[in-house]
C-alpha cells in the first residue's frame, strides 16, 4: 500500500445495529461497502454530510495517521487484534444527538469511564505505527483554536484531542450555519430516535483506510474484543 495512505483505529458498531443503518442512511454511505437505500436530502443539507459521509460513521479513538516507513498496513492489523483479544466488551448505554459547537453527533448519555480508558490506551499503544508529522503539516493542524493543552497533544501524538481532551462521539454532520441547526436537529432526533432506543456495546475496534488524500475512508478489517 503507499505510504500517502493514512489508517485510523475506530469505534464502529456492527454493520447491522440499527444506529449503523440509520447513520447510514442518513449520510448516503456504507464505509463496509453494503448497499445504501435511496435517500433524499434537502439540497441545502447535502455540504453538511459531506466531511462525516468521507470519514464513515465511527467515533475516532486513535485519529488518521500515515505509518512509519517500517510498518505495513498487515502490522497495524496484527498489533489490533493482538490489542482486542485483550479487551473485555462493556455497555456505553444509550446515545444521544447532540450539537457539539456547530455541529451535530451521536453521544453517550452518560460515558462510562472504561470508555476513556479504552481511548486513552489506543492512543498510547498504537503511536509507534504513527509517522511524524513535518513541519509543513503541524502548521496547518495548530489551528487558532486550540488551547496550549491541545497544542502540547498536537505534538506529542499527532491530534488535540486525546486524553484529557477526549469525548467520544459519533458525527453525523460538519459545521451547520444557526440558521438550519433546529430544523438539522429536529430531524436527526426524529430519524434516530427508533435506533437510539436500543444500549450500545463497545465489542471491536474497526482499521479504517483513506488510501491516498482526499479518498473516501473504508472500513479494512474488524477486530473484536476477547477474540
Amino acid at each position: 500500500m503507499s505510504h500517502r495512505a493514512r489508517y485510523a483505529l475506530y469505534y464502529a458498531p456492527p454493520i447491522d445495529h440499527p444506529i449503523t443503518r440509520t447513520a447510514v442512511r442518513w449520510l448516503g454511505r456504507d464505509a463496509f461497502g453494503g448497499r445504501v437505500s435511496a435517500r433524499t436530502l434537502p439540497p441545502a443539507w447535502e455540504p453538511l454530510v459531506t466531511d462525516p459521509r468521507r470519514y464513515g460513521f465511527h467515533a475516532t479513538l486513535k485519529p488518521p495517521m500515515r505509518l512509519r516507513p517500517a510498518f505495513h498496513s498487515w502490522d497495524l492489523q496484527t498489533a489490533a487484534s493482538d490489542f482486542c483479544r485483550k479487551q473485555q466488551p462493556f455497555d456505553i448505554g444509550h446515545l444521544k444527538v447532540a450539537r457539539i459547537g456547530s455541529f451535530f453527533a451521536l453521544v453517550p448519555e452518560k460515558a462510562p469511564l472504561a470508555l476513556r480508558a479504552l481511548a486513552d490506551a489506543v492512543v498510547s499503544e498504537f503511536d509507534r505505527f504513527r509517522a511524524l508529522m513535518g513541519p509543513e503539516e503541524f502548521a496547518r493542524r495548530n489551528g487558532p483554536n486550540l488551547d496550549a493543552v491541545e497544542v502540547e497533544n498536537l505534538k506529542a501524538w499527532g491530534y488535540p484531542y486525546v486524553f484529557e481532551r477526549f469525548r467520544f462521539h459519533m458525527s453525523l454532520t460538519g459545521p451547520v450555519p444557526e440558521d438550519l441547526r433546529d430544523a438539522v436537529g429536529n430531524h436527526l432526533v426524529e430519524m434516530f430516535a427508533e435506533s437510539l432506543s436500543q444500549p450500545v456495546k463497545v465489542d471491536a475496534l474497526t482499521i479504517f483506510m483513506e488510501e491516498v488524500p482526499e479518498a473516501e475512508f473504508v472500513a479494512l478489517s474488524r477486530a473484536e474484543f476477547g477474540g
